[in-house]
């Protein structure tokens, strides 16, 4: 005998993953009502289509924070979505917390993705990669080749979304969101962060304790 399915699971499904009622009372009904395992088959399906929601206004969510051991580097970092019940819920604060390690893991990230880095920025470097001895003796069209390939990479270096998971490397942060905007239903998006490295800015003063002594012992 097949479960009944209430219209609240019918309900809460599609709130999780935006796809049909009919093909959330379908799912359920295939996987004996057990939502977890319906959001699963909804997504293999291709119903609960990440893509579609990109642009939908996310102006939920939370400000995480993450203090690496040792209290030496420290990270704040607003994710959105678009409503206060997914901001709540475990998978998207678990989400926001592995965002926030990510950051502080990744010292060379200083823009969530390469569209949002400055046409200054990528200027500055390509003239530091023409300026590689290793490609000055190159005809132009090879040395140009080269550059284009090494600033490529080295967008990606200085994006966020364009970096491996640092607890699984097989997908990127963008697919991570991605999945997790299946999983919930909502668009998802990293707003902003700043990262914090104790004593960063300040110019440290070395002093000479010999000399020091040898100043108080004197004057």
């Amino acid at each position: 005998m097949s479960k009944k399915i209430s219209a609240e699971n019918i309900k809460e499904l599609r709130y999780k993953t935006g796809a049909g009622m009919s093909d959330c009372k379908n799912a359920l009904e295939a996987t004996g009502g057990k939502i977890d395992l319906a959001i699963e088959n909804l997504r293999k399906k291709g119903l609960a289509s990440a893509d579609k929601k990109l642009t939908r206004i996310a102006a939920e969510g939370v400000i995480q924070s993450y203090i690496h051991t040792g209290s030496r580097i420290g990270v704040l970092v607003e994710i959105n979505c678009e409503t206060d019940f997914v901001a709540r819920q475990k998978e998207f604060n678990k989400l926001a917390k592995n965002i926030a390690m990510q950051i502080a893991a990744c010292q060379s990230v200083k823009y969530i993705s390469i569209d949002q880095i400055p046409q200054n920025v990528i200027e500055s470097e390509k003239n530091i990669e023409y300026q590689k001895n290793d490609i000055s003796d190159k005809p132009d069209i090879i040395k140009d080749q080269i550059v284009k390939g090494r600033i490529e990479k080295r967008l990606k270096e200085l994006s966020l979304l364009d970096q491996p998971f640092i607890k699984d490397v097989n997908v990127s942060i963008e697919e991570l969101i991605k999945e997790h905007i299946s999983l919930l239903g909502e668009n998802i998006k990293i707003r902003r962060f700043e990262r914090f490295i104790l004593g960063d800015g300040v110019e440290k003063k070395l002093n000479n304790f010999s000399k020091e002594v040898s100043e108080m012992v004197h004057s």
